[in-house]
């Protein structure tokens, strides 16, 4: 089985009522879009076993797919869910410590776990259906690289920079900024990211070793935008590694679901 939580983005001041949505609403990783592209290219991986499984559990909600109730999870966020979208690191250390990092299970990582556990239960159809959405959004949460970060700065929420002319943070630029800037749909960039082809990744790992991942990826040189403006070169340079993380969520998340939904 395997584990996984979010953050607010900080006021900016008056300047921020100009912003557009993406903007200024709370950080959600990915947003929607991030969050439907993941849980669209997982359920193109499914095993037969698993999407029966899943198709059976949706039907509670007519109408309901995979890529629909990706985002439930920040949609019912309260105060006691809230850090379960995320897990922080001290600044330089890049290693996952549950009794430091995860302190009575209260983080994205143990939050995996305990979701695929109910989801592998004899529960009740509509808890079972909740924690589905629970591991849709949480799986695609660990592979937006700032909810695998450092907590001095509240996974790049509390970083202000520039992006197209407008104040933002970092948080929110990797939320939901490039892809935005990007300039497709989430049906348009499901195809685009299809079209790339299987993506190898460590069938071995779990969700201790993806928040890990993305804190090595938060500590590469330049993720950290020069001179804190979200320009289009930091984009080129970046959005490969965001391609490659929406891919791999989508990846992982049929795995654990052909796994937990294996009969």
């Amino acid at each position: 089985m395997h584990r996984y939580p979010i953050r607010p983005i900080e006021a900016l001041g008056p300047l921020c009522l100009a912003l557009s949505a993406f903007f200024a609403a709370p950080a959600q990783a990915w947003g929607p879009v991030g969050h439907r592209v993941v849980a669209e290219l997982a359920y193109g991986q499914l095993s037969p076993a698993a999407r029966q499984h899943v198709d059976a559990l949706l039907t509670q909600e007519p109408g309901a797919t995979l890529g629909s109730i990706a985002s439930w999870a920040d949609e019912t966020r309260s105060q006691e869910t809230y850090a379960w979208h995320y897990v922080n690191f001290p600044r330089g250390q890049c290693e996952y410590l549950p009794e430091r990092d995860c302190p009575g299970g209260q983080c994205v990582v143990a939050q995996i776990d305990r979701q695929l556990a109910v989801l592998a239960s004899d529960a009740e159809p509509q808890a079972r259906l909740i924690a589905l959405k629970y591991v849709v959004h949480f799986i695609g949460d660990i592979h937006q690289p700032l909810h695998g970060s450092f907590g001095d700065d509240r996974g790049g929420n509390t970083y202000q920079l520039q992006a197209d002319g407008q104040g933002s943070n970092l948080h929110a630029w990797w939320d939901s900024g490039m892809i935005h800037r990007h300039g497709l749909d989430a049906a348009q960039l499901v195809d685009e990211l299809r079209e790339e082809g299987p993506i190898r990744h460590d069938q071995q790992a779990g969700p201790r070793d993806w928040a890990v991942e993305d804190c090595r990826i938060i500590s590469s040189p330049g993720f950290y935008p020069e001179h804190k403006l979200a320009a289009a070169r930091y984009q080129r340079n970046w959005w490969p590694t965001l391609d490659i993380r929406l891919r791999t969520g989508g990846a992982r998340l049929a795995a654990a679901l052909n796994q937990t939904l294996a009969d």
